[in-house]
Order: C-alpha cells, then structure tokens, then sequence
C-alpha cells in the first residue's frame, strides 16, 4: 500500500470566480497561487514593487533574487503571516491574510524542532496542535518515516540527527499540517554542499511522488533550476519579478546528470546575468 503525504480529503483548490464559455459548464479551475500588483512596505521602505506571479495547482516555482530584495516576506504574505500594502493575493480564491493561513503551510530556514521531543512527535506537531490525540497523531506520522528515509529514527532527539535528516522531520512537520501549499524558505541553507545536493535529490522524489504547491525561495541558482518548474528571478529591493524561467526537465531522477547538461548551464547562465542586472 501506498502511503501518501498530502492532506486527507483536501478539497481541490478552484476559483469560483472563473467563467466557462459553455453555459452550465463547470468553473474553469484558477491558479492556487495569483498574486496581482502586490507591493509591500515598511514604513517609508518599500519591499516589493509590482508583483504579478500565478502558480498552478501542483506546479513548483523557485524563487531567486538577491539578499534582502523581499523573497522571505512575499512567503510570509502568501502564508497570511502579514497583510500586504497593495494588490491582492488568492489562493483559490481572494482572501484576506488570516483566510490564507489555513490553506498554507511555511517551513522557516531553521528546522525550529523541539529539543524535548521525538522524532516522531516533532513531525507529528501539526496534528496535535489542531487537537487529535498523541497516539493518533503518532499513527499518521509513524507510516511516514521509512518513505522519507528516517525509519529507526523515531525516538531520537534532534540533537541526536544528522542535519540532513533534521531537515527531513522539519518537512515531514510542514507535510503533517495537511495544507495544500507549501512554503519553503531556504529550507537546506544551513547544510554543507554534499548533504544539500542529496536533500534536493531526495525532495525532487518526495515531489515527483506526491503533487503540492509549492513556492520555494532559495539563494542557490542550480537547486532552484534543478526543484522547480519555472523560476521567479527577482530584483533588488524594491524587489519587482524580472523574468521566470521556464525549466525544461524539473526534478529529473539523476540530478548530477541534470545539472551538468548543457541546457541546464545555459538556463543557469541566463539566471546569473539577471541577477548580475543583466537583460534575459
């Protein structure tokens, strides 16, 4: 039997809104993420300028762009963590911040794992928040764990995990909360080269297995390209979407012969000289 990591029962994400040429045909189905003309202040500082991004139901989009040029405060505002200055953003349909919460779910750059509990109970945090029992929120998780490499590893303590596999009970958490859209900020910065490389290899079969959402914020050009179905190239703050890339071959099983592949240099070269202030 197989086991799947997406929300039981989550109703698809449409937007009601959406007209259909053919009368009493069903609503055409919207994106599950659409962003228009979001800006973003704090104070007098402006953020994000002119912000237009749409992401299909099960589409990944990376998101790239120099320090401090909003990536992780966009995340935050399609999260519903803050309200945007201007523009609209909808998942599904248009909501205001505190409607975007329950549709998303945000893994932070830090793994954030509770030093006095399991494994098991760390992954298993979402469900016991939202008011089911420890040994029922322990079953759902419990299956999980061999999928995600970490069978054996339940009743470690963070602090007796590798990095690597500290990151995988954080997305194993995000995973728990049931939502359709996943959030990731830099989730694999704090790892050396050699464990990044594995963890991205490991989430492109975690993605390729079970369909989300997802907006991926990343400092790292080649994990971006190498994650994500297009990629959002982004400005200096006021940080404005320069240009998306679309990726010809997202998540292909063997990574190291993806990323070294000619198209694949040429989409990276193409990304480097947008963020270097270059044309596409």
């Amino acid at each position: 039997m197989v086991t799947k990591l997406g929300a039981p029962n989550q109703e698809p994400l449409t937007s009601s809104a959406a007209a259909s040429d053919t009368p009493g045909a069903p609503p055409a189905p919207g994106p599950a993420i659409d962003i228009r003309g979001l800006e973003h202040r704090y104070g007098e500082l402006a953020a994000l300028a002119g912000i237009d991004l749409a992401v299909p139901a099960g589409e990944v989009v990376g998101i790239v762009g120099p320090s401090g040029c909003g990536k992780s405060t966009l995340l935050e505002i399609v999260a519903g963590l803050r309200e945007q200055s201007e523009g609209t953003v909808a998942i599904g349909v248009p909501r205001t911040a505190p409607d975007r919460l329950p549709a998303c779910a945000l893994m932070p750059q830090r793994d954030l794992l509770l030093p006095w509990l399991s494994a098991l109970d760390n992954a298993a945090l979402a469900p016991r928040i939202a008011g089911a029992r420890r040994d029922r929120a322990r079953e759902r998780a419990q299956p999980l764990f061999e999928r995600l490499g970490l069978a054996g590893f339940e009743s470690a303590r963070p602090g007796e995990l590798s990095g690597g596999m500290r990151q995988r009970v954080a997305f194993l958490r995000t995973l728990m909360a049931g939502k359709p859209v996943l959030l990731l900020d830099e989730p694999f910065a704090s790892l050396d080269a050699i464990t990044r490389a594995q963890m991205q290899s490991w989430l492109a079969g975690v993605l390729a297995d079970d369909a989300h959402t997802v907006l991926l914020v990343t400092h790292d050009v080649e994990e971006a390209l190498y994650l994500s179905d297009r990629v959002a190239v982004m400005t200096p703050r006021p940080g404005r979407i320069a240009a998306t890339l679309e990726v010809p071959s997202p998540r292909a099983p063997d990574r190291a012969a993806a990323v070294t592949s000619p198209r694949f240099g040429d989409l990276r070269q193409r990304a480097l000289k947008l963020l270097a202030g270059g044309a596409s």
